[in-house]
């Protein structure tokens, strides 16, 4: 018999529809993004890289992709925060309560009557900590990635 991903034969209640939801909407950003970010490079380097006899596969790997680092990192900032903080998908697809991402289950904490709010607010801390250490690892390749095409000169 294969390997099923779930016990009831569907994707419901499990991380790969999550997964699969996030990747089908958020790869046209990222291709919106990074084909910007290459459309700006400039022509020069790849025409000097053909004359010197270098490939296609040579200058994408070996001039395009170090040029795209802070690309590479704003966006990577951008999607671990975006994907971290959803609230929606997770909530709509996984219904029990020990599957839930952090974020969503958070959620649970929250009584129907009354609300422990010193427990909200620090399961709200707690929340917050990956997304700071992401965006303090990241912050100067991600402001480098964001004011690159700021000035023209």
């Amino acid at each position: 018999m294969p390997y099923s991903f779930s016990d009831s034969g569907n994707l419901l209640n499990t991380y790969i529809v999550v997964i699969a939801i996030h990747i089908g909407f958020q790869m046209g950003f990222c291709t919106f993004v990074l084909s910007n970010y290459m459309k700006a490079l400039s022509a020069d380097l790849t025409e000097a890289a053909l004359v010197d006899g270098a490939g296609i596969w040579r200058q994408y790997r070996e001039i395009i992709m170090p040029l795209c680092r802070p690309a590479f990192a704003a966006l990577a900032t951008l999607e671990v925060i975006f994907i971290y903080n959803d609230y929606f998908w997770p909530l709509l697809f996984i219904q029990s309560g020990n599957r839930l991402p952090i974020t969503t289950a958070i959620n649970n904490l929250q009584g129907q009557f009354l609300s422990n709010y010193n427990l909200l607010a620090a399961g709200a801390v707690i929340t917050v900590i990956p997304t700071l250490v992401i965006y303090l690892l990241l912050q100067r390749q991600f402001v480098a990635g964001l004011t690159l095409g700021s000035s023209k000169g």
